[in-house]
């Protein structure tokens, strides 16, 4: 009896499988979109990826999900991408599940740029399972920088003229993305100061990570503090893209310093390199909900739509983008929710 090939446990026709699942989401919110409820949105794009991750062949558990799949007592509670969730039709590799059904919700209900639909699985232990409400300070820019170049305990205008001079470029060729909060302000004034440009977001920073990969995106670097969970997702698109990231946990009272010490980080303020994020092997899709620098947002027509999503797997680095066209008319699913076939 000749000896089996190793078992990998992510098989490469999961991708597609990863597609069809953000692609769900993705059509489920575009049929909120721009009309106002951000809550809608998250709700409809949450229920339709847990319906279409439990028809997958794996044994999965959710470590980042929905933030808010549903409030208690509400009939939709149960239909959520909750923390701890189990999914997949259990017949399947054990996996870790990382995932934001909407990413942007806010631009998303206002039916502006850079909403998505987000998806990471791994092994056991892949990734650094932050529970909700936390933030992180984040750097990043796509792949070619050398090493040192970047630091995110610098000041903002060092890094700006270091990515510069490793570019060979001036300063004002340069755009810095921005969410655009308070909390940012003392950053956006700093990066001016070098003399870059800056491109101020509504919602949104996984986009504007991934935008530093892109050629072509108009971005080059990506700067500021949003949320830690996504934080972790963008750091498994960086690591599949080839690119570069620093974290850095944003203690901003002794509940947030609990939390991050409950996780083994025992100095918080410490920078997380790429690796401390996320590691083995991973893959990564994104669906676009609304147009944005890397992917359109979903087209709709009547009884019709087409999704432009994209894949990518740490082992190989290989991207693939994914256009498809959805005939509404045939599919079926939950109430509410497009699934495609």
């Amino acid at each position: 009896m000749t000896q089996k090939e190793p078992y990998h446990v992510l098989e490469r026709n999961l991708a597609l499988e990863m597609a069809r699942v953000t692609e769900s989401a993705a059509l489920a919110a575009s049929q909120h979109m721009g009309r106002g409820d951000e809550r809608a949105a998250v709700h409809a794009a949450s229920r339709a990826m847990r319906t279409a991750l439990n028809g997958v062949g794996i044994t999965g558990r959710v470590v980042i999900g929905d933030e808010h799949p549903g409030e208690e007592g509400e009939a939709d509670e149960a239909l959520g991408l909750g923390d701890g969730m189990p999914v997949g039709t259990r017949s399947g590799p054990s996996v870790e599940i990382a995932a934001q059904p909407l990413e942007g919700a806010t631009v998303c209900a206002t039916g502006t740029p850079n909403s998505l639909s987000l998806l990471a699985l791994g092994e056991a232990g892949s990734f650094l399972a932050i529970p909700p409400g936390l933030y992180m300070d984040k750097i990043a820019v796509g792949p070619g920088v050398p090493t040192g170049v970047l630091d995110i305990d610098a000041p903002p205008d060092e890094n700006v003229l270091a990515y510069a001079k490793a570019k060979g470029v001036a300063p004002g060729d340069l755009v810095v993305c921005i969410l655009d909060r308070p909390r940012n302000e003392d950053l956006i004034w700093a990066v001016r100061k070098a003399g870059a440009c800056i491109q101020l977001i509504q919602d949104g920073d996984v986009s504007g990570i991934m935008a530093t990969t892109e050629p072509g995106s108009g971005v080059d670097i990506l700067m500021g503090s949003g949320g830690a969970r996504e934080g972790i997702l963008s750091a498994a698109a960086m690591a599949c893209f080839g690119g570069w990231m620093q974290g850095r946990p944003l203690v901003r009272s002794e509940a947030d310093r609990a939390a991050f010490r409950g996780l083994g980080l025992d100095k918080p303020e410490r920078p997380l390199a790429l690796e401390d994020m996320v590691k083995g092997d991973i893959m990564f899709a994104a669906t676009g909900v609304t147009d944005g620098a890397v992917l359109r947002g979903v087209r709709r027509w009547p009884g019709g739509a087409s999704t432009h999503s994209l894949v990518a797997r740490t082992k190989s680095g290989t991207v693939r983008r994914i256009e498809a066209r959805h005939d509404l008319r045939r599919k079926l699913g939950v109430a509410g929710a497009d699934e495609p076939a």
